[in-house]
Parts: structure tokens; sequence; C-alpha cells
């Protein structure tokens, strides 16, 4: 029981870092692509900055790849994972029960 709890906490604290991480990259694209800040705008501060164009170029591909991961990352685990390992044995018939005779 405790390993299903661990799993579905390990599940749910996943989930979060990624909304986490595509929070934080979309708004680097927002900044790279339009320098515009959305942290900023909701929760007061900065001035506009003027950014280098590599700054932008960089911000911009982060933003990118948040995207990508918003759109790639597994949120909802399939009903036919199983959270238990399987050992094989690579030697022919050293799983088998040996036939005793009396």
């Amino acid at each position: 029981m405790e390993r299903v709890n661990a799993d579905r906490l390990k599940a749910v604290l996943a989930k979060m870092m990624a909304v986490l991480a595509i929070i934080g990259a979309i708004n680097w694209g927002l900044i790279g692509f339009f320098n515009w800040n959305l942290v900023d705008a909701i929760f007061g501060g900065g001035t506009r900055e003027e950014t280098s164009a590599i700054g932008r170029l960089l911000y911009s591909i982060v933003g990118l790849a948040g995207v990508a991961l918003a759109l790639t990352f597994p949120w909802r685990r399939s009903m036919e994972t199983t959270t238990t390992t399987t050992t094989t044995n690579l030697r022919r018939g050293s799983n088998r029960r040996a036939d005793v005779y009396p």
C-alpha cells in the first residue's frame, strides 16, 4: 500500500513540476518573442527592459521547449502500466522446476 501511495505522490509531484516548468518557459517565450513579461503583468513590478538579440533568442527557444513539453508530457498514466518489476534469467531452463523422483 505504501508503494502505491509513493508512486501516486511521485506522479502528482512530476505533474506539478511540469506545470511550473511549462508556465516558466511560456513566460520566457513571451519575453523572447514580444518583450512582455506575464509575471510582471500579473503581479506588478519590473519596468520594460531592453534585452539583447541573443538573450531574446534564448528566451524564445526556452519558450518553444515549454510549449513542446506541454504538448508531449504524458498527463495520464495508461492502465496497462504496472509498478512491479520482473527479473529475467538469461540461462535457458533455469526457471523450471526440477523433476523429483522418489
